[in-house]
């Protein structure tokens, strides 16, 4: 029997700008954490939430960075910045927050829930949460970086792209889903089967789905006006090839966009191989660009 409009509307699940914040704890000095806040409800799946990491002192409208996890788009969790920093204490996220950032790394659908552009969509609708209560939490969202991994790298790019964010930072993602399979070493990877990670993205096999794998990659989207971009990339990078990193910073250097790409010489994806020091360097470079993109104008791009 069909619900009627009226239960309907009595049933249906409060709006999430207007939900009360969770209490803080605190899991690292100087550093209160927001845990499990939802940000957007979507028929027939859980709740979408998203973990805020904030300084306990602020001294005006605190920057924002938005994580997005990697796991291939089917997988992965908003609790961690990847495989390589799990035995970082304090983690990444509160030495962010401890830097003067506020972090929020996000749920979204995955693929066995939903095929792009949901996951964009989500990414899109935390943006638009944290701008709904960005006056509450002390937010500065004129100021925000997208920085993700892996699979979440390739959001974070396709979210710089498609909306207003002060900068990006792109650590071994896949950027055009098209050329992937002739940059793989020869067998290793079939355009045609639809079970591939960015198949299952694209709910296509990449072969049969051209236009859709198209619209699923960064540099379709790349445009004159586009955020800085940051780009590390593992040389020796075993699932998303280096190259595909390179193809990112060509064509954002092609249409007068900002963009430092940066090969990280031994890094398998994942960072996995690297050193802790040169994991530890990555992480910091990658802080001080998020700085740099929050701390005012940058100056003009010089080809």
């Amino acid at each position: 029997m069909p619900l009627t409009p009226d239960l309907a509307a009595f049933l249906a699940p409060p709006t999430p700008e207007r939900l009360p914040l969770p209490p803080a704890a605190h899991p690292a000095p100087g550093v209160r954490l927001l845990r499990g806040v939802p940000y957007a409800y979507r028929a027939g799946i859980r709740p979408l939430e998203l973990d805020l990491w904030l300084p306990d002192e602020t001294h005006g409208p605190l920057p924002v960075v938005l994580y997005l996890h990697g796991g291939g788009w089917r997988a992965g969790t908003r609790t961690e910045m990847g495989p390589r920093f799990r035995h970082w204490s304090p983690d990444p996220f509160a030495r962010l927050a401890q830097a003067g950032f506020a972090v929020a790394s996000i749920d979204y659908r995955l693929s066995g829930e939903a095929v792009h552009p949901a996951q964009l969509d989500d990414a899109t609708a935390a943006l638009v949460w944290l701008n709904h209560r960005a006056d509450e939490l002390g937010l500065d969202m004129r100021r925000t970086v997208s920085w993700g991994e892996s699979a979440g790298a390739h959001l974070a790019a396709l979210l710089a792209l498609t909306a207003s964010v002060s900068g990006c930072v792109v650590w071994y993602g896949p950027t055009d889903l098209t050329t992937l399979a002739g940059q793989c070493p020869p067998g290793a990877y079939d355009a045609a089967d639809p079970t591939t990670r960015e198949a299952l993205l694209i709910g296509a096999a990449i072969a049969d789905a051209p236009d859709r794998a198209r619209a699923a990659s960064p540099v379709a989207h790349v445009h004159a006006d586009a955020p800085p971009f940051l780009v590390l990339h593992g040389t020796e990078d075993a699932l998303i090839p280096l190259a595909q990193g390179e193809q990112l910073a060509a064509a954002l250097r092609q249409v007068g966009a900002r963009v430092d790409f940066r090969p990280v010489p031994g890094a398998d994806h994942g960072w996995a191989g690297l050193a802790e020091k040169d994991a530890e360097r990555c992480f910091t470079a990658s802080v001080d660009f998020a700085h740099a993109c929050t701390a005012g104008p940058l100056p003009p791009v010089h080809p």
